[in-house]
């Protein structure tokens, strides 16, 4: 947990959106940390609840009501979420796993409408939408998706409180291991084409949480990243080399190969819906390869590392010194990209 993670003066009553995912775990902890009555709505597994055997969750989520529904689904996110209780605000971290159209546009922006539409129904003030920094140069489905739904939530009459943040910590771990066995790290072009100030979970979850009660963040749209200076991939690489003693060994992707793999994909996805997905799975790979998530300045036409806010206390080396002594590494899933 960080400094700022103190109780809060004001006890407000919560929904919590999107709590089995890393970001809304922490967030969950940051709400019942400062004292606020948290209610995570959570969809159940086939065959049993998800709490059942999952420690991990079941720690994570202490102190908050879980009830079981679909958030993606509008009569159960009714009836099971906000179940004809008074709620002061919604915090929304639902997000795509993929990032294919289809599932982008069912919960970047559906599901979270949907959300919408119930919180505004029943009283709700507040609602508190994590977003993604990316949104800033839309080129994806799921960028487009989310921003319809921002679009939608400052014109609803809430106080809205919408959080891009930068890289995930969980994000930049993939090539640990390909460090570790000797392999060489993977870099585009010469490593130093983008930078990002990556924010750790529970940064972030405090800064999600803290959005109830600063009224500095209401109405806002709130770019966020992580303490410290803005880092490269090819920094990232070099800090790992350093941390295991080895010799730094860089591997260097040219991004035409990435077009190539995405305009393949895109013609065979005319003929076979399956290869359509996988050719935005590549255009997303081809797009955090040559972009970095850091407040893009329209005037000066580049990002600004200066112009980007950063929160917390925890930095991508901390996390970097900590995995290498096997403590806590992050299970990547669809964040996996090596």
């Amino acid at each position: 947990m960080t400094a700022s993670n103190a109780s809060s003066d004001v006890t407000l009553r919560v929904l919590l959106l999107g709590a089995t995912g890393s970001i809304g775990r922490a967030t969950a902890r940051a709400l019942v940390v400062r004292g606020h009555q948290v209610v995570c709505l959570i969809r159940p597994r086939q065959g049993g609840q998800p709490l059942r055997g999952d420690d991990e969750l079941q720690r994570c989520l202490q102190g908050a009501e879980v009830r079981w529904g679909d958030a993606s689904d509008p009569q159960s996110l009714r009836h099971q979420g906000f179940a004809n209780g008074h709620f002061d605000a919604v915090i929304s971290c639902m997000a795509s796993r993929t990032g294919a159209p289809k599932d982008a546009w069912q919960i970047d922006y559906l599901a979270n409408a949907d959300a919408l539409q119930v919180a505004k129904d029943t009283g709700v003030k507040h609602f508190v939408m994590l977003s993604a920094i990316c949104v800033q140069k839309p080129m994806l489905a799921f960028q487009h998706a989310k921003l319809a739904f921002e679009k939608e939530l400052m014109e609803s009459g809430l106080i809205y409180s919408i959080v891009r943040p930068t890289a995930f910590f969980k994000s930049l771990s993939g090539q640990l291991q390909r460090v570790k066995q000797g392999k060489p790290f993977l870099i585009f072009g010469d490593g130093k084409l983008t930078a990002c100030k990556p924010i750790s979970d529970d940064d972030l979850g405090d800064f999600l949480a803290g959005c109830l009660t600063q009224q500095s963040r209401h109405n806002r749209i709130l770019p966020i990243g992580g303490p410290g200076h803005a880092i490269t991939p090819h920094a990232q690489g070099a800090y790992l080399f350093k941390l295991l003693g080895k010799k730094p060994h860089f591997k260097s992707v040219p991004l035409g190969l990435l077009d190539c793999i995405a305009g393949t994909l895109g013609i065979l996805g005319k003929i076979v819906p399956f290869f359509a997905d996988k050719a935005e799975l590549a255009r997303i790979g081809r797009y955090y390869a040559s972009e970095s998530m850091l407040v893009w300045d329209a005037k000066a036409n580049r990002y600004d590392a200066d112009l980007t806010p950063s929160h917390g206390t925890q930095t991508l080396f901390d996390a970097y010194d900590l995995w290498i002594k096997g403590e806590g590494i992050p299970d990547r899933g669809d964040h996996a990209v090596f």
